[in-house]
């Protein structure tokens, strides 16, 4: 997994998420998931690739119910896309990298660094 992605826990999700200063991409996943972890090198290459614009976290739903409850978090991967403590994007399952890079872009206000 990438250094750049951070695990958060119901304790900690309004700090790291909610009080945040760029945007954060929240990854609702579980161990046991299968889709989960096909996307995962896809959250890790966003997380690089995005490092100076926004930040990505993991949030277990088994481990974190709370904060799974409080977004209703229904199926996983849900991917939620947090700017100034408010949900602004929502994709449910696995979805693209490019999808997710265009998701960021919109509300980072700024291109990723290549390279």
């Amino acid at each position: 997994m990438s250094e750049k992605v951070k695990y958060t826990t119901d304790s900690s999700f309004e700090k790291d998420v909610l009080q945040s200063a760029k945007p954060v991409l929240v990854d609702f996943w579980a161990e046991w998931c299968a889709p989960c972890r096909m996307i995962a090198p896809t959250i890790d290459a966003i997380a690089e690739q995005y490092a100076e614009t926004a930040e990505v976290v993991k949030v277990n739903v088994d481990d974190n119910t709370g904060t799974a409850q409080r977004y209703g978090i229904k199926g996983i991967p849900t991917l939620i896309l947090f700017s100034g403590g408010k949900e602004v994007e929502r994709v449910v399952g696995a979805t693209s990298k490019d999808s997710i890079s265009r998701m960021i872009e919109k509300h980072a206000g700024a291109k990723a660094q290549v390279g």
